[in-house]
């Protein structure tokens, strides 16, 4: 209330009486509040009312003139003190979550999203994904920013410096967070700590390797190596164009009691293309996912890599020998589109998402690992996102590829497309001023031909022996045994996202986290920079870094994964890794060691015993009739049996659910004795009867948390495992 208001309000209390009891009532409220502000020792100066510019220094002098325009209170997603601004004269923006004072511990956490995008990407998030939740209750003030301003794939910027986004705006929000956490605690420099995934994990390393003193230590997860881009996608892509109807028995075979041969039944060309995309570094598991994983991270990447190398598709691909589609197989000629037809009308939007050719992305979805790229297009407003054509397009296997704008005002343009259905083809990321121009009866070509050459471009890219995957590529003497591209495109896109490449080499700690079924970051990239770490620490490598593996874990890093009787998620390990990582920086509490494993032929393999594995996830062995596979009749009762491991010191088992139906749900509550008085192994006994035939794969979840606290929604660290009922 203003001043002039409260004076107003005194006035009239001298003809109205009733009003005196409302002044009391403010009266009140206004001393309520100045109570709790006291007791909690808050500074309940407006912070946009101070000039930070005369008290913040920093080398970077675009970033000389922070201000801030917010500074309120909020209640959700807990009580905490709601901070906004940015750097006069430029694009960055950011977002400061304070808790109150006696929640703080002089620390912060900042999350680094995976493309630089919106400083408001956390808010509206709950339970285990509510990152400023768990940053204040673990006494952290939380920090988003928005990278120097979002990325638009349809308009790049040509002449912006890639460190801005890439970790400069980040680490400028977070020097000047430190000026004003003292403002408001009145205490001393804060520890600060960064975490980001997949593009986030390139950045969040870009920023540890480029600065000092801004952070104290990190927790990059997901990461890729410089050659992730466009490799692991291309490989990918590959194979499923070749395997899409032979992943059921591929599947079928890594199932629990299944053959373990992935190649039976496989023809040649089949075969070679699963040992090429799995001695890569594509986990067999993970196809599971076929059905839905498309193109993912590739669809932002494409235009630029055919950018790049405009020669190798325009030329090189389709004529000289070494190149596939120079002696194209009867494969590769069969998924060719070139089909000419014209435009019968454009579809908004909303009208795509009706008719299911599109689908919407919440700002939660943005800031996650696993789908940031989806919203990466602009927004399309009223402008089209797909098109109506006046043919019905040939029916095959359709992963992308282009549409050429042959006549009218757009003639010459060159548009990306995701899917076609029909006669309707989808758009990826698009200028509107290409978009303004195509009108009805415009002709237009339908071609995959470049989409299907990217897919073997990775044949073509041989960064040399620090990368053993390649090795599938070489001579008996390393020399590669297919033509070689000019340049690497890899380090190009690496360079962009993290300002510069990655070279193992940093001042303070750090915990990098991987998931075994990562489809988009092969879990080897991880063990890669490893080795350059090891490269420039020597000895003290284990006195600065650890790496985690987590097992069933895929690339995204929201609660709930495509199919939760597979795989679970990975946030009580990331959650659990930032306390850790605190711990080892304040208090020089040494965190557990790094997992144990093994890479053969690109995959990573983990010991099956919990200590013998290390790390802090707990593994669990589940046994059906004392096997990995049970065959019974309808009506006889099947006894299943578990042990679950927590790794020495890292935890107790808290939970452990039971889903017998293969539903998702883990409806049946675990009931399990302890083994040791630590509470780090347990025993699980029960049975089942099903009265259907069918074949079910019953998974047990379990759960792992540091302190034993089974109502905490934060660092609960999950594994799970499986078996198959065959009833008849």
């Amino acid at each position: 209330m203003t001043p002039a208001l409260k004076n107003e309000n005194l006035k009239n209390h001298k003809n109205h009486s009733s009003m005196k009891s409302i002044q009391l009532c403010n009266i009140l409220f206004y001393f309520f509040i100045a109570c709790t502000s006291i007791a909690n020792g808050q500074n309940n100066k407006l912070l946009s009312e101070k000039d930070f510019a005369k008290d913040f220094t920093t080398n970077d002098t675009l970033f000389k003139a922070p201000y801030i325009d917010i500074d309120e209170w909020r209640e959700v997603p807990v009580h905490h003190r709601y901070v906004h601004g940015g750097f006069n004269g430029t694009e960055t923006r950011f977002s400061f979550y304070f808790p109150p004072k006696e929640q703080y511990q002089d620390r912060f956490y900042q999350y680094i999203t995976p493309v630089p995008d919106n400083e408001n990407l956390s808010q509206g998030a709950t339970g285990e994904e509510d990152k400023i939740g768990f940053s204040i209750a673990s006494g952290a003030y939380f920090i988003e920013t928005n990278g120097g301003g979002k990325i638009d794939f349809a308009k790049p910027r040509i002449n912006n410096d890639p460190t801005i986004g890439a970790y400069r705006a980040n680490a400028a929000s977070a020097q000047f967070s430190r000026v004003v956490a003292m403002e408001i605690y009145g205490t001393k420099h804060p520890y600060g700590y960064a975490f980001g995934g997949s593009g986030g994990a390139y950045r969040t390393i870009g920023g540890m390797e480029s600065t000092e003193g801004v952070w104290d230590g990190v927790v990059p997860y997901v990461v890729g190596s410089p050659m992730a881009i466009p490799n692991v996608f291309t490989v990918r892509m590959y194979a499923m164009q070749l395997l899409k109807d032979k992943f059921p028995q591929i599947i079928d075979a890594v199932e629990p009691g299944g053959s373990g041969d992935i190649y039976a039944g496989l023809n040649e060309e089949e075969k070679s293309a699963l040992q090429e995309v799995t001695r890569m570094g594509f986990p067999p598991k993970s196809w599971y996912g076929y059905k839905d994983m498309g193109i993912h991270g590739f669809l932002v990447l494409y235009q630029g890599v055919v950018s790049a190398d405009r020669k190798y598709f325009t030329d090189d691909f389709w004529n000289i020998p070494g190149y596939l589609g120079a002696n194209a197989p009867a494969s590769l000629l069969k998924a060719r589109i070139q089909k000419i037809s014209k435009i019968k009308m454009g579809i908004p939007a909303d009208q795509a998402i009706k008719m299911g050719l599109t689908e919407p992305i919440s700002a939660q979805e943005r800031g996650s690992a696993d789908l940031a790229w989806k919203s990466t297009g602009g927004e399309p407003g009223a402008m089209p996102v797909a098109f109506q054509l006046e043919d019905m397009l040939p029916d095959v296997y359709f992963l992308g590829g282009d549409l050429l704008i042959k006549s009218g005002g757009a003639a010459g343009k060159t548009l990306q497309l995701t899917k076609i259905e029909g006669d309707k083809v989808v758009l990826g990321p698009a200028e509107p001023s290409v978009l303004v121009k195509i009108k009805t009866g415009d002709e237009v070509q339908v071609d995959n031909s470049n989409f299907l050459a990217v897919q073997t471009y990775h044949r073509h890219q041989d960064p040399g022996p620090q990368y053993k995957v390649w090795d599938q590529f070489r001579d008996t003497k390393g020399k590669p045994i297919y033509p070689q591209r000019p340049m690497l495109i890899g380090p190009l896109f690496t360079r962009a996202a993290a300002g510069v490449l990655p070279k193992g080499k940093f001042k303070g700690k750090m915990i990098v986290l991987s998931s075994l079924w990562d489809r988009e970051a092969f879990p080897w990239q991880a063990d890669w920079y490893s080795d350059r770490v090891k490269e420039n620490l020597g000895d003290n490598t284990d006195n600065n870094f650890r790496l985690w593996y987590t097992d069933h874990a895929l690339h995204g890093d929201l609660s709930r994964q495509e199919d939760p009787t597979r795989t679970i998620s990975y946030l009580g390990v990331l959650q659990q890794a930032l306390r850790d990582l605190t711990d080892w920086v304040e208090k020089g509490i040494v965190p557990p060691t790094t997992t144990n494993y093994k890479i053969e032929d690109g995959q990573v393999v983990l010991p099956t015993n919990a200590d013998e594995r290390k790390g802090i996830q707990p593994v669990v062995t589940l046994k059906a009739n004392g096997g990995a596979r049970v065959d019974i009749k309808v009506g006889v009762a099947v006894t299943f049996t578990a042990v679950v491991e927590v790794p020495t010191h890292t935890g107790k088992v808290v939970s452990a659910d039971w889903d017998f139906e293969g539903e998702g749900t883990f409806p049946v509550v675990g009931k399990y004795k302890p083994a040791d008085k630590t509470g780090s192994r347990v025993t699980l006994k029960t049975s089942y009867t099903y009265s259907k035939p069918g074949t079910y794969f019953v998974t047990l979840r379990a759960v792992s948390q540091r302190q034993g606290d089974a109502n905490t929604p934060f660092a609960r660290i999950q594994n799970l495992d499986r078996v198959r009922v065959v009833v008849k």
